[in-house]
């Protein structure tokens, strides 16, 4: 595939060398910081520009990498959709549901495939996981618990994510989307959200630097979740409790640990069960699996995994979160 990347910082860095890795042509990359733009065009061997208008114009892009901060995620995505591109759109899809929606629509008017940077799904511990909870070794879920949390780093303050007019949200839309489409991938749809956020230790107010939820599937299953700025070590702990078993997800590998998958079923008479762990050692491999799904949906002509109504039902939920976390009340999460 030839491809244009909007946005040349960590994450679009990463996506431009999955890219080529994977056999696929870097044409042209942008950011607003010439030197990041031009490091990452000398890597792969492409154009660069400080425009992004200027990589959704060209006429010999097959998909567009938007991979910006929050409030350029759905300019961007509309703008390449609308020139006839594919798009992957790094979580969380905008900065609210309508920003989502809108991204959506245009993917849907356009004909072309929408891809949400939902890397957390292609985590071997995780895709396991699910692939257990799918043929039925655990029962039916009834419940999740999550945690999710990093430390921050120094200056965070003066980053992009604490300006609340570029990021659109904290911690809960940072890194709690991820723990919202893992849930919504396990449990299914969320019908109603009950939410607190704070800002307990970073100088970012309004933004929050911890978020906390309670949520209640179409189901009847409830998930609890708690995503972190203040998690001094870093930790991505997920549990899924069945009628007849349970598994749970430790670490993510790097600094949040060696990635675990525990599986155990449930004794007859109720006895301790015996745990089974499964480590998963080396690098992260999760970039490379989603960019050859992606590849692979459209060459299929098929909707990817982890796509943009996946996107959008995430931004929903979110959405409701906040609002319970201003009014007090749980809120219902629209499914259209």
């Amino acid at each position: 595939m030839r491809v244009g990347i909007i946005g040349c910082g960590l994450i679009g860095t990463r996506r431009a060398k999955v890219a080529l890795d994977s056999g696929d042509e870097v044409i042209v990359v942008a950011d607003l910081a010439e030197d990041r733009a031009a490091a990452v065009a000398a890597a792969t061997g492409s154009r660069w520009t400080a425009s992004w208008r200027e990589v959704v114009s060209r006429d010999d892009l097959d998909v567009v990498v938007v991979s910006t901060s929050n409030d350029l995620l759905a300019e961007a995505s509309i703008a390449a959709l609308d020139s006839g591109k594919h798009v992957l759109c790094e979580k969380p899809l905008g900065r609210n549901a309508a920003e989502a929606a809108a991204i959506v629509r245009a993917a849907e008017t356009a004909g072309r495939l929408l891809k949400v940077g939902f890397n957390h799904r292609h985590h071997p511990a995780i895709a396991a996981a699910r692939e257990l909870v799918g043929q039925g070794s655990i029962g039916d879920v009834f419940a999740i618990r999550a945690l999710y949390g990093h430390g921050g780093r120094a200056g965070y303050e003066r980053e992009w994510r604490a300006d609340p007019a570029r990021s659109g949200g904290g911690e809960l839309l940072d890194q709690g989307v991820h723990i919202v489409d893992l849930t919504r991938w396990f449990i299914g749809e969320i019908d109603q959200a009950q939410g607190y956020v704070g800002t307990f230790h970073w100088p970012i107010q309004p933004v929050e630097d911890n978020a906390f939820a309670l949520l209640r599937a179409s189901s009847g299953g409830i998930v609890s979740f708690h995503t972190s700025w203040t998690q001094w070590k870093n930790a991505f702990r997920f549990e899924v409790l069945g009628t007849t078993g349970y598994l749970r997800i430790d670490g993510l590998g790097g600094s949040y640990g060696t990635e675990q998958l525990t599986v155990a079923k449930r004794n007859e008479d109720s006895s301790p069960p015996i745990e089974t762990t499964t480590s998963f050692e080396g690098p992260d491999q999760s970039w490379q699996s989603e960019w050859q799904e992606f590849s692979t949906a459209i060459k299929q002509h098929r909707q990817p995994l982890g796509n943009g109504n996946d996107g959008l039902a995430a931004a929903r939920i979110l959405d409701a979160i906040y609002e319970s976390a201003r009014s007090g009340t749980a809120v219902e999460v629209p499914h259209t």
